[in-house]
């Protein structure tokens, strides 16, 4: 089996699906093809894979060829040497990943001069190799009979300890490189370890908020992403030190590694001569020569593990925010709150385009309410404004009030609606060299007016230009590798907006860029030809855009509206690669084009396998009719917002049992952020979010969702509000609030208790640990 064969089936096993198609998908991304248009539009080709199969496949892809690619190297290196053997190629031909192949290299790896190298140039590997093979005789004398002087660089060998020291440096490097061993003690400390978290010596007040740490031991396979995060972060800050220890290791009269290591190489102590030498051969390959190495190893493998946990509940987050309800195409008013620097008001059109602002100083120091009030509606008036969107930060809720009169008071001769916006990443849009050439003659505190107004009307479109870690739904996002970080954003913005489609003559450049097929330079281009030569009429003008070929073309083209074009296929999501077979199947039915279009009785009674050929299979056909019926249907929801209560605007206004409504803002492994209009999130714990037993939170909210929280606790000091959506739950007793105790959800009621006691457990959530993040729970949530 060649490389090419033997990734392929591999892929195929991983995945479970037929070689067939994995052969065919691989051809299609080396080829140039995007994940979304193989998603879309060679659903034949690749047996119906789908987006999320088809980012595991190119993933693994990529991971397989590095690892082949290392195969190769180590083969040859080896080879060099004269020392790969039938046996050994095999060996090395089977391992699956990239840690088991430098396993099986460590024993060739050129190194520097190590003490085992020069042992062996003083010819003292013969006398290792006689005490390992026969315990019964005597290191000193044995020892004895390699004495010799010294000759170049290789030191003398003095006497029998010399020569006994030798002896134990080559066995100790050769015990250290068995793979077998290695691999057997990797995974023990994995498995059975623990990692062992302990402050570092007088840092106790200055690493406060990692007080929970301080002596803290827990199942190293079993510790989840949030917490080993926080305890890597508290070593790189130099406040904690970290350990893996093995259970009963400080009890037990010979570490149970060391016995592993014994057992492994055969030396076992039976009272002979050499066998109390051995005995420390085997204790110093462990403290000196694999303890470390694994320990490292491991430490690296958590926090590997912990990242990817980390950034896939950021990308679960990032789309669920991309694909929030659009408020749609309205004109919007949009008020940055701020207090002496007053609220920014910006006015945008229908499509995002920026007509109006203002700066009002409603609040403290000036107080200038009902002046604030008449500048709004004027502003209302004049540009018949449908929607206010108000920013979510500070002196929010005071606007929103101010928001709140002016609907009444303008009710009913001009209806307008107010949405609480999350402004997180706003300012970075408005300082960014983006916003400066989109709204080049706006300050930047206007700029970020806009943004708030454009992501109501359109939270895709508008989150595209802004870095996706300051988006503010990540966990730790700058504690992971950046690079997997960004590719995984990447594909999850790419998913989204191809999902959603892209009017090709409204959208931006950062929209477009986006696009399947679409560099940034392109969408540039696009931009431009449309600002020289008018709107697209048709799909067919983009070939007329420079450096826009026909491969880019048929990547991109179907992802790209144009309404009341000249082809009204051109505001759907059909291909223009198909648009004979639609003009068949129009022919066929007996309607011109736009007739069938939206003819869902027509179309319903259509069957697909009659339209088929070796060109368009059915799966396409299917897809064609259903867009048909609802050309360039919004795949995401419809558009509601939760409903702040009049008088709750700080976290002194909330009482314990108080039910409201709001925003779910962020969702981790531990649980849920909610908005609920008090400046400070509050967290449902992963085991107040539902009656019945759940491992994974997104399994029952998601980012953008309207909930209902009952108030659990109230820190006021410390910021920090526990909520529950298990509406039947009873808060924490009044004397309580304050305490650990009241920073976490109440446990299960009676009924669920011994369930609820058990998900903690599982997650390692329970409300002793999760009182260890602290303030740092809330900075991952903020996305700082």
């Amino acid at each position: 089996m060649d490389v090419k064969q033997r990734i392929i089936a591999r892929l195929a096993s991983e995945l479970g699906v037929r070689p067939e198609q994995v052969l065919a998908t691989v051809e299609l991304l080396d080829g140039g093809a995007t994940v979304p248009f193989i998603a879309r539009y060679r659903k034949e080709v690749t047996g119906a894979l789908d987006d999320t199969q088809l980012r595991q496949l190119d993933e693994r892809l990529r991971y397989l060829r590095e690892l082949e690619e290392r195969r190769e190297a180590v083969l040859a290196a080896i080879d060099e040497q004269g020392k790969l053997d039938p046996a050994l190629k095999a060996t090395i031909e089977a391992a699956d990943t990239k840690q088991r192949l430098e396993d099986l290299y460590l024993p060739f790896k050129k190194k520097r001069r190590t003490k085992a190298q020069i042992a062996r140039e003083a010819g003292l590997e013969p006398l290792a190799d006689a005490l390992l093979a026969d315990p019964t005789l005597d290191p000193e004398n044995e020892a004895a009979r390699y004495l010799r002087p010294a000759e170049g660089e290789v030191p003398a060998t003095e006497d029998a300890k010399a020569a006994l020291d030798g002896a134990k440096q080559i066995l100790m490097e050769r015990f250290a490189e068995d793979p077998e061993l290695i691999g057997q003690l990797r995974e023990r400390l994995w498995q059975e370890g623990e990692l062992s978290a302990r402050v570092l010596e007088g840092k106790q007040q200055e690493g406060a908020k990692f007080s929970d740490y301080f002596e803290h031991d827990e199942k190293l396979a079993r510790v989840p992403s949030h917490r080993a995060l926080a305890m890597f972060r508290g070593r790189n800050e130099g406040i904690l030190g970290l350990a893996i220890r093995l259970p009963g290791e400080e009890d037990a009269p010979v570490h149970p590694a060391q016995v592993a290591i014994a057992r492994q190489v055969g030396i076992r102590d039976e009272g002979r001569p050499a066998d109390k030498w051995l005995g420390e051969v085997v204790r110093w390959t462990w403290r000196v020569k694999l303890y470390t190495a694994l320990e490292t190893e491991l430490l690296g493998r958590l926090r590997e593990q912990a990242e990817q946990t980390a950034i896939d509940v950021f990308a679960a987050n990032l789309k669920d925010l991309l694909l929030a309800a659009p408020a749609g195409q309205k004109v919007t008013l949009a008020l940055d709150p701020g207090l002496r620097t007053g609220c920014k008001v910006a006015v945008i059109d229908a499509t995002g385009q920026f007509i109006d602002q203002a700066t009002i100083y409603p609040h403290a120091p000036q107080n200038r309410w009902n002046e604030s009030l008449e500048v709004l509606a004027r502003l209302v008036k004049q540009h018949r404004v449908q929607l206010i969107a108000v920013g979510n930060g500070t002196a929010s809720r005071e606007t929103d009030k101010l928001a709140g009169e002016l609907v009444k008071a303008l009710a009913p001769a001009q209806p307008l609606s107010k949405v609480m916006v999350s402004e997180a990443g706003a300012s970075v849009y408005s300082a960014s060299e983006y916003a400066a050439r989109e709204l080049p003659d706006l300050d930047v505190t206007i700029r970020g007016a806009v943004s708030i107004a454009r992501r109501l009307q359109d939270p895709l479109a508008e989150l595209v230009k802004i870095e996706p870690k300051s988006i503010g739904v990540g966990q730790y996002q700058h504690d992971v590798s950046q690079v997997q970080l960004s590719r995984s954003l990447e594909a999850v913005i790419e998913d989204c907006v191809n999902a959603v489609g892209v009017d090709l003559n409204t959208a931006s450049s950062a929209l477009l860029s986006r696009v399947a097929g679409l560099s940034a330079a392109m969408a540039e281009n696009i931009v431009a030809q449309r600002n020289l030569q008018g709107a697209f009429k048709s799909r067919k003008e983009l070939l007329g855009v420079s450096r826009l070929g026909p491969k880019t073309f048929e990547q991109c083209a179907g992802f790209l509206r144009i309404s009341n074009g000249d082809n009204p296929l051109d505001a759907s999501a059909v291909h223009p690669e198909a648009y004979s077979l639609v003009e068949r199947i129009a022919k066929q039915s007996g309607r011109d084009l736009k007739g069938l279009i939206g003819d869902s009785a027509t179309l319903k009674a259509l069957k697909p396998a009659d339209f088929a050929d070796e060109r368009f299979g059915v799966p396409t056909v299917s897809d064609i009719l259903k867009e048909l019926d609802k050309p360039g249907r919004d795949p995401r929801p419809e558009f509601k917002a939760a409903e702040f209560r009049e008088g709750v605007e700080t976290l002194k206004d909330l009482t314990l049992g108080m039910v409201l409504e709001g925003t779910v803002t962020n969702v981790t492994h531990f649980g849920a952020f909610v908005d609920i209009g008090v400046h400070q999130d509050g967290l449902v714990h992963i085991s107040a979010l539902s009656e019945r037993f759940i491992d994974d939170p997104r399994s029952v909210v998601k980012a953008g969702d309207i909930v209902t929280v009952k108030v659990m606790s109230v820190d006021i000091p410390r910021k920090r509000v526990g909520l529950s959506m298990r509406l039947s739950d009873e808060p924490e007793q009044p004397e309580q609030s304050g305490s650990r105790a009241a920073q976490e959800p109440r446990k299960p009621a009676r009924s669920n208790r011994q369930s609820g006691q058990r998900q903690g457990q599982q997650q390692g959530n329970t409300p002793a640990a999760m009182g260890a993040l602290g303030a740092a729970l809330l900075k991952a949530k903020r996305g700082k």
